[in-house]
C-alpha cells in the first residue's frame, strides 16, 4: 500500500472553524472517491495538547502538538484568525505560530494558507516576491505589512512557486482551494467527483473572483432539473438547444422553459451559455490549448464565438483573461 499523503492543519485559539473543517472534509471525500483508499491522512496540530476553541465556539481536539509533527509533511495547511476592531477585522499574528510555520515549511512538500492564514505565511517570509491572496477584508492590511508580497484580493486562490506555495481567499473558498490541491494530486475527475458530493456542481478555479456568483443555482425542488444540470456540465459540446433539453426530459418545449426558469432563475439558453463560459475559463486558466480548441471543448463552437461571449459576459478577451488568471504550470 502506498504511503498516504499527510496533511497537517494548524489549529490554535480563535481559528476559523470552516477553514479547518472544510478542507478536512474535501480530503475525506477524496479518499471515499478512491473506493475508501486512504490517499490522504489528515492531522490537526496545535501549539499544545488539549481542546482548541475556534472562532465559532466549537472546540477541536488536535491529534498532535506542534512539537510532535515531525518531518513528514506533504501538505501544511495554515488557516487564520481575526480580531474584530472598530475599523473592521484584523488578522491575528502570533509569533510563536509564525516561527513554527517557518520551520515546518522547510521540510513540507507543499504549503497552503486559508483565508487570513496568508498573514502567517507572509510573516514567516514564505510569500516574499510572490503573488498571494487572502480574505478581501484584510487584503489592505497584508499589502501594507508586507510590501514585498504582491497582494491580489480578487482570485479565489493563487498557486505560486510551481505549486509549492498556495494562498486561498475567504471562508468558503477553502473548499475551492482544497479541491484544487486534490486536482493537482489525483486529477480533475476526482476533484469534480468530490465537488459533486459537496453539491458544488462546478469546481471554481483560482482565477474567479471572490465575489463571483457560483454558476449553479442552489439545488432545486426537482431532482430531474438537478440531474439535467449535471448532465449539461458533462456534455457541453453536445447540442444543448432548449428543444433538445426538453426532449431529454420528455416535456414540451414551452413547459420545459417555464419549469427550468422557475427552478434556476435563468432560461435554459442563458444557463448553457454560462456553463460553457465557465468551462472555457477553466481551460484558459489551466491549459495552453489554442483558442479554437478551448471553444470547441467548451461547446462554444469557434474562437469567434468565444471572443464574443467573453466580451459580453466578462468584458475582456480570452487571451487577456488567460494572461491574468493562468494558474496551472506553463
Amino acid at each position: 500500500m502506498p504511503t498516504p499523503h499527510r496533511v497537517v492543519i494548524a489549529v490554535f485559539p480563535g481559528v476559523d472553524l470552516l477553514d479547518v473543517a472544510g478542507p478536512a472534509e474535501v480530503f475525506a471525500l477524496a479518499n471515499r472517491a478512491g473506493g475508501g483508499r486512504a490517499d490522504y491522512e489528515v492531522r490537526l496540530a496545535a501549539p499544545e495538547a488539549g481542546a482548541v476553541r475556534t472562532s465559532a465556539g466549537v472546540r477541536l481536539v488536535p491529534d498532535l502538538t506542534f512539537a510532535e509533527v515531525g518531518g513528514q509533511v506533504d501538505t501544511l495547511l495554515v488557516p487564520g484568525a481575526v480580531d474584530m476592531t472598530d475599523d473592521g477585522p484584523v488578522a491575528r499574528i502570533d509569533q510563536d505560530i509564525v516561527a513554527w510555520v517557518k520551520e515546518t515549511a522547510r521540510h513540507a512538500r507543499r504549503v497552503a494558507s486559508v483565508c487570513v492564514g496568508a498573514h502567517l505565511l507572509a510573516a514567516a517570509g514564505l510569500l516574499d516576491g510572490r503573488t498571494a491572496t487572502t480574505h478581501w477584508s484584510t487584503a489592505a492590511q497584508l499589502a501594507a505589512a508586507h510590501p514585498e508580497v504582491t497582494v491580489d484580493a480578487d482570485p479565489i486562490f493563487v498557486r505560486a512557486d510551481r505549486g509549492r506555495v498556495w494562498t486561498g481567499a475567504g471562508i468558503s473558498a477553502c473548499l475551492d482551494l482544497a479541491l484544487a490541491l486534490v486536482a493537482e494530486d489525483r486529477g480533475e475527475d476526482v476533484a469534480l467527483a468530490v465537488a459533486r458530493q459537496l453539491v458544488m456542481y462546478l469546481k471554481r478555479q483560482g482565477g474567479q473572483s471572490q465575489f463571483s456568483v457560483p454558476l449553479s443555482r442552489p439545488a432545486s425542488s426537482r431532482r430531474d432539473i438537478d440531474d439535467l444540470r449535471l448532465w449539461i456540465a458533462d456534455h457541453l459540446d453536445a447540442d444543448l438547444r432548449a428543444e433538445v433539453l426538453a426532449g431529454r426530459m420528455c416535456l414540451s418545449e414551452r413547459h420545459f422553459a417555464r419549469v427550468f426558469t422557475q427552478e434556476t432563475g435563468v432560461s435554459a439558453a442563458a444557463y448553457v451559455e454560462a456553463a460553457r463560459v465557465e468551462a472555457a475559463r477553466r481551460l484558459l486558466e489551466t491549459t495552453d490549448d489554442p483558442l479554437d480548441r478551448v471553444a470547441a471543448t467548451a461547446g462554444l463552437g469557434s474562437a469567434e464565438t468565444l471572443h464574443r461571449v467573453f466580451r459580453r459576459q466578462l468584458a475582456t478577451t480570452p487571451a487577456a483573461y488567460r494572461r491574468r488568471f493562468r494558474t496551472g504550470p506553463a
